[in-house]
């Protein structure tokens, strides 16, 4: 027998990291241990990302009922809503879900690091030592359901009652309180400059119902800002049941009380825009109330709240949404100087397309949470599963939404408009909104990987890169091709996006340098 002593090591040859993309892709549709966690987090949250697109497209189809300048003037206001909303908002949400994972993610480390060092400290031989070790016999007990006596009750009662000791919740609360009434302001006083910025001036039809429409939507801005705070919070504890049931009570609201205020009241899009604001008053105040049981939102000092990170992390994010949202705004104004026409019929394939996109930000919310959590236990090996996974996830997702946007559209658009121009115009756009799917899910859920690696300044400048390049094909395409050559450039900057996020883990960089190691 020869000597194993003697025998060489095997070497095994390291990987270009572009291949980290193909990892375990036997497995994408398995459901192991990371499988099954992917899921529980991203459905939740994807049916609640959807939840209010839906309702937004239901919106727009009961607009649609009044009249093309009325959904054409909708569309205007909701794209200027939007385009503040995500400038206050995203950058404040993505943090607060990173942070808080993170955050959580050390408490929990901790308490446990407590708990072994105490045991360690008394010896099980000991009275003391025995009646701990009963104790937390006693508290297992009360975690599995066992019977349960008066006393183990009442120990079960103040176990329950803890709460956690998040300082960036607090934090992302009092931000988006302040924000919210900011952007309120700001619409409210601004509503006609905006709306003149997006090519809807004196004497145009859309103006009147816009303006209507903008200044309601304002007032609901504290609520949406605080409810999407919240959101992320819940988001960072791997929680996406919570905002989705909160979510869909909203949107039910909204929805009944869109049918008597648009319809039964005749208010028209006055009726459509206070619907939406009192359901958004009606989701912030379920998560409030579930929050308060979790969280301890009064923070020991102002120190505690770490304002400083996270104003410097959101000012890099906000550069991010800014040049992100420009791109989507320039297309949308655009689209409203070719006439009230093209502009209702794009602003059904935008609310289709965007609605369908974002369904990949339930992958991108698991991947953030799982990314951030594995990046603050050094588990690097987690962290690049889990990015493998929701990126394979996320496009054959692409594939089965782009088969069903395409058919979708092709004979669900009367739902929208009975039009017959509009519906003309929406079947050119078919191509586009349905090809782009795939791609779109790559760019969305990237944005999650480098969140949850806080890649925060990657993800800025290279945002701003891609607008600018976006921004100057928008501009050529839209004088050559109108309404086609917007939807080209659109698909230009969803490709762009796509690129530059699999040039930064593909290449090994920043946070994922450990992969050429």
């Amino acid at each position: 027998m020869a000597d194993e002593s003697c025998v060489a090591p095997i070497e095994t040859k390291k990987l270009h990291p572009i291949f980290v993309f193909f990892k375990d892709i036997r497995l994408v549709l398995k459901m192991d241990l990371l499988g099954k966690e992917i899921l529980t987090i991203a459905v939740p949250a994807a049916m609640a990302f959807a939840a209010d697109p839906v309702a937004s497209l239901i919106d727009t189809a009961f607009i649609g009922h009044i009249g093309p300048v009325e959904i054409a003037a909708v569309g205007v206001s909701i794209a200027i809503f939007n385009q503040v909303s995500k400038v206050a908002i995203f950058p404040l949400v993505s943090i607060t879900t990173s942070f808080v994972a993170e955050e959580e993610t050390i408490e929990r480390l901790s308490n446990k690091v407590a708990k072994v060092e105490n045991v360690e400290k008394i010896s099980p031989n000991t009275d003391k030592g025995k009646e701990l070790m009963k104790d937390d016999v006693k508290l297992e007990n009360l975690e599995n359901g066992s019977t349960l006596n008066a006393e183990k009750n009442k120990k079960l009662a103040i176990f329950k009652k803890q709460k956690r000791n998040i300082p960036s919740a607090s934090t992302a609360l009092l931000i988006g309180a302040v924000l919210g009434v900011l952007e309120t302001i700001l619409l409210v006083f601004l509503a006609e400059p905006l709306l003149s910025l997006m090519g809807v001036r004196h004497g145009s039809k859309m103006l009147l119902p816009a303006h209507k429409y903008l200044t309601l939507r304002a007032l609901g801005a504290p609520a949406v800002l605080l409810s999407l705070a919240m959101q992320g919070v819940f988001r960072g504890f791997k929680d996406t049941k919570t905002p989705l049931y909160a979510t869909v009570i909203g949107d039910v609201t909204n929805i009944i009380l869109d049918l008597i205020l648009i319809f039964a009241c005749n208010l028209g899009v006055s009726g459509a825009a206070i619907a939406h604001v009192l359901s958004q008053y009606v989701i912030s105040m379920i998560l409030l109330v579930k929050l308060m049981n979790q969280v301890d939102l009064l923070p020991p000092s102002l120190k505690a709240l770490q304002l400083s990170r996270f104003l410097k992390n959101g000012l890099l994010l906000l550069f991010k949404v800014l040049a992100a949202t420009s791109c989507v705004t320039l297309a949308a104004s655009l689209a409203t100087r070719l006439g009230t026409t093209p502009m209702a019929a794009f602003q059904i394939c935008l609310q289709v397309w965007l609605t369908s996109s974002l369904l990949a930000d339930g992958l991108a919310v698991a991947g953030q949470a799982i990314i951030a959590s594995s990046f603050a236990e050094k588990n690097y090996e987690k962290a690049t599963a889990a990015a493998a996974r929701v990126l394979q996830m996320g496009f054959i997702m692409g594939l089965g939404l782009a088969v069903l946007v395409g058919v979708g559209l092709q004979f669900g658009s009367g739902m929208f408009t009975k039009d017959i121009n509009v519906k003309h115009i929406i079947t050119i756009g078919i191509p586009f909104v349905a090809g782009t799917q795939p791609i779109n899910s790559i760019a969305f859920i990237f944005d999650g990987v480098n969140f949850g690696a806080s890649d925060f300044a990657f993800s800025a400048y290279s945002m701003i890169v891609v607008a600018i390049m976006s921004i100057g094909s928008l501009l050529a395409l839209y004088k050559v091709g109108g309404f086609v050559g917007i939807w080209i450039a659109l698909s230009i900057f969803m490709g762009l996006r796509a690129i530059a996020g699999i040039w930064r883990m593909g290449t090994g960089t920043g946070p994922w340098a450990f992969l050429k190691k």
